[in-house]
This record gives structure tokens, sequence and C-alpha cells, in this order.
């Protein structure tokens, strides 16, 4: 059953925006982040890219 995304199609706060660099600066993966904030991983992956962020990827 896939999980549920209170935040979907939600626009982005600053403060949320401040939580994704900050986890992203951590090394954190997407799957961690996507869980912490709520959010889908698709969701992140498009904030982040749009940021010019790295995620790390699980090893």
């Amino acid at each position: 059953m896939a999980e549920r995304f209170e935040r979907h199609r939600q626009p982005w706060t600053q403060d949320e925006i401040q939580k994704l660099h900050l986890l992203a600066g951590k090394g954190m993966a997407l799957k961690a982040i996507s869980r912490a904030m709520t959010r889908s991983e698709e969701s992140i992956r498009d904030r982040a890219k749009a940021d010019g962020l790295k995620i790390s990827k699980l090893r």
C-alpha cells in the first residue's frame, strides 16, 4: 500500500525549504527526507533540483 502524503500539491513554505537544505546538507537519503517532511520523493527531488541541491544516494 502506498504511503499517503498530507502535503500533496501544496506550495513549499520557507520553513520547509530551509529544512530541505538542512537535511540534504547532512547527507540524508531521499527516502528519509521524504518521510521526515511528509512529501513525496518526486516532490523532494524536484525542489532539490530547482535549488541546486544534491541528495545522497543510498549505498
